[in-house]
């Protein structure tokens, strides 16, 4: 008889763990949604990520701990091999803990945030998640890239998106015959007729110094951010259709070959490729 009882208490024991568990999971990921919207005016996107992640993580662990708690399992117990894991892996996982640590500052310092271009390296790409071991990028040929949150903080971040607007910078080569006055007017003259340059901040033309070839120019203007591929391109197109309409030339580098000053010249034959 005892033996029995035991045997349906024990069974309905594990009912109760079972149950507690389903619950658990069941509730975890909307609980922590309604925990992480309860922030959402306060926080980044990024860290309401963070919210929500810590939120079911949290409620997980709990889950776990009440299901053992009905097993008969000791709290204090479980606290004492949490403990013992927790130094094992520690000395296991310094990598880890470095990348932990530099996610704190990351998220800290917020160089970057979900939904921004950013660049590491020979590395651009969307940000999809910012966690505290990782960040996680979307390339644009749509290649999914990791990054270690420690090699983060030790290089150099660009963030392409993190302005409204942007300066775009062409180089160009004309020519040293060309009239330098004459070209400087065609290129505002084009920047002037493109609706999506601004006008404040101005254009800028700089003369960066004599090529090889060419006498070497920058000219520069801004634009809102969302625009900067498509009046990139289309300025390129237009200097090009401008200077060939007003015969100013684009060279390209020339060679000579010189075999010293006794040489005879070298016969050049035109060969007929039909």
């Amino acid at each position: 008889m005892w033996a029995e009882l035991f045997k349906s208490e024990q069974s309905f024991l594990v009912l109760r763990a079972v149950i507690i568990l389903i619950l658990g999971l069941g509730l975890a990921k909307p609980v922590s949604s309604t925990i992480a919207r309860l922030f959402l005016k306060y926080v980044t996107p990024q860290q309401d990520m963070l919210i929500k992640r810590f939120a079911y993580y949290l409620i997980m662990v709990l889950t776990l701990i009440s299901g053992l708690k009905e097993l008969g399992f000791q709290l204090s117990v479980l606290l004492g091999a949490a403990g013992i894991l927790t130094v094992a892996a520690g000395f296991a996982a310094q990598t880890s803990a470095s990348n932990l640590i530099s996610g704190l500052f990351l998220i800290a310092e917020r160089p970057f945030s979900v939904g921004d271009v950013i660049t590491i390296g020979a590395t651009t790409g969307e940000v999809l998640s910012i966690d505290l071991l990782s960040v996680k990028l979307r390339k644009f040929d749509n290649l999914f890239v990791r990054i270690p949150n420690e090699t983060l903080v030790k290089s150099e971040i660009t963030n392409i998106t993190q302005f409204p607007i942007r300066r775009i910078d062409l180089s160009l080569g004309v020519a040293y015959k060309e009239d330098l006055s004459k070209v400087r007017e065609i290129l505002f003259e084009i920047a002037d007729r493109n609706p999506l340059c601004f006008e404040e901040p101005p254009p800028l033309y700089i003369l960066q110094g004599f090529g090889d070839s060419a006498i070497n120019l920058q000219f520069s203007v801004w634009v809102v951010r969302e625009n900067f591929l498509e009046v990139k391109n289309g300025l390129q197109d237009e200097i090009k259709k401008a200077f060939d309409a007003n015969g100013i030339e684009i060279p390209f580098p020339h060679r000579t070959l010189y075999a010293g000053s006794m040489s005879e010249p070298f016969p050049v034959r035109v060969v007929d490729p039909g």
